[in-house]
């Protein structure tokens, strides 16, 4: 009798009431997210969000730093359009970009390759990534010094080989190429390590596969490494095409503070002579956030030409 009262009483244990009982409520982590997001939101805002806006309103104002900003609407856009001094260090700075670019990344895929497939050694890759420590306004004086036409390293070899010596910075034909390829050994370490991090991805049968077929070293690595690494080359690509467009310490050290000469005034030293030689603050947030928008669809060309969302590892 006690029995099947405590059965009438019970619930069974697979009836729907017993299980929404004992179901755990799903905890709420959304106020918890929004306190780790705060900091990070307001510190974007406040360094990136806040002087866009700002550059946005003086790149439609005449100011320069001494009175109120007077609204001028898209006239800055409009004589930036039309100034030949914009587009020729918009000009240079591509010339640079290219050189920069395609001496690093020929340079960064050989070594990357050669660690890749030879030697993993730490003490290597140590040794790779210390120009790229080095600020960038020492690797300029540095060099600066080697390539100095009358007590450089570099000329005083050459005038020993008989060839004469050569003005790397002050020379028009030389001094961009000179830069980029400063840059180019200041940086291609830190390349090389990433395009090595992206082959450490690349599964080792491919090879084993592709070496039993007979293919040689070229070929797997024409057939195998660089499909495998297309992700990892637009990242790369992309990132130092915005850090490239971006170059102005060397130029600024490379011109000796009397301001660039016109075959080395890149488009970041023309926004800064306009914005604090000539203080034409609202010229030159137009010409910075012209500079953004080209970036930008740049950067959008790249990542679509290269398929960047889409690994062939996956």
């Amino acid at each position: 009798m006690r029995t099947e009262e405590r059965s009438q009483v019970a619930e069974p244990p697979n009836q729907p009431g017993a299980s929404r009982r004992r179901r755990p409520r799903p905890r709420d982590d959304r106020r918890a997210a929004w306190l780790f997001l705060i900091p990070a939101i307001a510190g974007f805002v406040i360094f990136y969000g806040y002087p866009t806006v700002r550059g946005i309103w003086y790149s439609l104002t005449d100011y320069n730093l001494l009175n109120d900003p007077a609204f001028v609407g898209g006239e800055n856009y409009a004589q930036l359009v039309r100034d030949p001094q914009f587009w020729r260090s918009l000009g240079i700075t591509v010339y640079y970009v290219v050189i920069n670019i395609g001496s690093q990344l020929l340079l960064g895929l050989l070594l990357a390759a050669l660690m890749h497939r030879l030697t993993r050694s730490m003490a290597l890759r140590a040794m790779l990534l210390l120009p790229w420590l080095v600020p960038n306004v020492t690797v300029a004086l540095l060099w600066i010094w080697l390539l100095d036409a009358d007590l450089g390293f570099v000329n005083h070899l050459l005038k020993a080989l008989g060839l004469g010596t050569v003005g790397f910075f002050i020379s028009p034909d030389w001094a961009i190429p000179t830069i980029g390829l400063v840059n180019t050994w200041a940086y291609t370490g830190y390349t090389a390590l990433l395009l090595y991090a992206g082959m450490l991805q690349i599964p080792t049968h491919l090879y084993e596969s592709a070496a039993l077929d007979g293919a040689g070293e070229l070929r797997m690595f024409r057939s195998v490494t660089l499909p495998m690494l297309r992700p990892v080359l637009a990242l790369v690509l992309v990132v130092s095409l915005i850090g490239s467009f971006q170059i102005f310490d060397t130029v600024a050290v490379a011109a000796g503070g009397a301001g660039a000469s016109s075959a080395i005034r890149v488009i970041y030293y023309f926004i800064y002579q306009q914005a604090f030689q000539y203080f034409h603050m609202g010229y030159a947030s137009a010409a910075a956030l012209l500079l953004a928008l080209i970036l930008g669809v740049l950067t959008f060309v790249q990542l679509r030409l290269l398929r960047a969302s889409r690994s062939d590892l996956a």
